[in-house]
């Protein structure tokens, strides 16, 4: 079984456990194909150009980046340029061979560009154009199941490639967790999200109350209606990894022991595929 762990990039997060992990789980034979955001180091690389980073919230409430030319620019030197060499680094320092990847790479990550997005301002619906963005459709899994048999562990970033309206391609900016959740459900994978908490919790502001468990129908609506800000993209990255095939998804600290190997043995909040299957009434 492959497992496809997704490192936030959250100031918070520390990455160096889940490493850690990636390099007994190799060792042991067990095949990993990590997944990386880096949302802070983009913020703060654009602060530093004298630019201000630009989050929008669609009609529907979910908070994401505007990413315009200038911001998708910055955006492909730090992801695959800093953040995914950094990563494959020290997975390299580790005896992991591993491969850095973007989803532009062999069209890794393919989808349509949104040169528009909805949104919300003042109370009322616009339209913003000169989105450099899109959502992931399609997945090269062949080339990541190469590089596996080969025994290489991929390390996966954003940009997508973007399908234009005249045919075309360009790279295009994409959510990570969404990103994690097409490569997990192409793979028929475990998804372990790692992020600056523990799980998903039924009060926010309450570490005590996480979801440990979502197996029913019933237990799925409980885990929609507990997230809120940044865990809302995750719940959405959930559905669409079980949906696309994944096995199963646990989101978890990653800054816990052993952060992906807990994950797997319940210490998260896990999702089963069951979830998403309708209630039979009796």
């Amino acid at each position: 079984m492959t497992t496809v762990v997704k490192i936030g990039g959250a100031r918070a997060v520390d990455p160096a456990g889940a490493l850690a992990d990636v390099t007994d789980l190799t060792d042991d034979g067990e095949d990993v194909v990590v997944v990386h955001g880096g949302s802070t180091a983009v913020d703060e690389t654009l602060e530093a150009l004298g630019k201000d980073p630009e989050y929008v919230e669609t009609p529907s409430g979910v908070v994401g980046r505007f990413t315009d030319e200038e911001t998708m620019e910055v955006f492909q030197m730090v992801m695959p340029g800093k953040l995914n060499t950094r990563l494959v680094e020290l997975l390299q320092d580790r005896g992991v061979d591993a491969v850095g990847l973007s989803g532009v790479d062999g069209g890794l990550l393919e989808g349509k560009r949104k040169s528009a997005v909805r949104v919300l301002e003042d109370g009322k619906k616009k339209i913003r154009r000169g989105d450099h963005s899109g959502t992931i459709s399609s997945v090269n899994a062949d080339l990541l199941e190469t590089l596996l048999s080969g025994g290489y562990t991929p390390v996966v970033t954003v940009p997508m490639l973007g399908a234009e309206a005249d045919g075309g391609y360009t790279a295009v900016n994409a959510d990570a967790d969404r990103a994690a959740a097409a490569v997990a459900g192409a793979l028929g994978a475990d998804l372990v999200v790692l992020t600056d908490v523990s799980g998903v919790y039924a009060d926010p502001e309450d570490e005590s109350t996480r979801i440990d468990v979502v197996e029913t129908a019933a237990d799925w609506d409980d885990l929609e209606r507990a997230a809120e800000g940044f865990m809302t993209k995750k719940v959405m990255a959930t559905r669409e990894a079980l949906d696309g095939g994944a096995s199963s998804v646990v989101v978890a600290s990653a800054n816990a022991d052993d952060p992906i190997r807990s994950a797997l043995a319940g210490d998260g909040t896990t999702v089963l595929p069951t979830a998403l299957e309708p209630e039979v009434s009796a």
